[in-house]
């Protein structure tokens, strides 16, 4: 059972799991968790890509628009197109499927891209090192940042504090495959008065190790392949 204050997220429309009615997006996120399907690395990614892109348009309902006059053949349409090209920004590598997703529908949108990592140490703790970041403004800008897995929430936490150097967004959207209700509560937190988070689908249970359970695994090695471990 879903924790109550994130119940009440729900209620007051701040977290929204995509999964909670029956879609293509609980298809995919169930092929993604299978440890069956997931040695396909290009089925893992395009899966991504896919949950991406149907967040993306679920995204684009709620952004402001403006009426422009179109040309036709036959005549002049009065047509809605978007106020403005939002920020698409990702933590890599893990977030690149998820990002080229959203992509595909803002496709004219400015791109921030942002290196950050678990530093793990001897005794099973870590810290976040964030080592990258190139952005676009962020003023008063909506920005859409995305990452497969919000398990503890500490690294978004801390690429959202580094990324105020860039400017204060009007809007902060947050899209993620798998979330943690530990990690959804952090967040809320720390930045709950403008931030939307979406989700293809939402785990309770995370390890003294900050994994989320059942969740899917390491998002970034299943979509590129193992690594090193720092």
């Amino acid at each position: 059972m879903q924790r109550i204050s994130v119940f009440f997220s729900y209620l007051s429309g701040m977290v929204i799991n995509l999964s909670q009615k029956h879609s293509l997006i609980s298809n995919w996120v169930s092929e993604l968790r299978n440890v069956d399907i997931q040695a396909d690395r290009q089925r893992f990614r395009r899966n991504l890509e896919r949950l991406g892109e149907v967040i993306a348009y679920e995204i684009s309902k709620e952004l402001p628009y403006k009426i422009i006059e179109v040309q036709t053949p036959l005549g002049i349409n009065a047509a809605k197109v978007l106020a403005e090209q939002p920020v698409l920004a990702t933590i890599l590598r893990a977030g690149l499927p998820l990002h080229q997703g959203l992509l595909n529908y803002f496709d004219n949108a400015d791109n921030g891209f942002i290196g950050a990592y678990r530093k793990h140490h001897r005794d099973g703790s870590f810290d976040i090192s964030l080592e990258y970041i190139s952005c676009p403004s962020l003023e008063n800008r909506i920005l859409i940042i995305s990452d497969p897995m919000l398990a503890t929430g500490a690294s978004l936490i801390k690429t959202l504090a580094a990324m105020k150097n860039e400017g204060v967004p009007s809007q902060i959207h947050i899209v993620c495959a798998i979330a943690c209700t530990v990690g959804i509560e952090y967040v809320l937190r720390e930045i709950g008065s403008k931030v939307k988070i979406w989700c293809g689908d939402i785990d309770d249970e995370l390890t003294a190790k900050g994994y989320i359970v059942p969740g899917l695994g390491d998002a970034g090695d299943l979509a590129y392949g193992s690594k090193i471990q720092s």
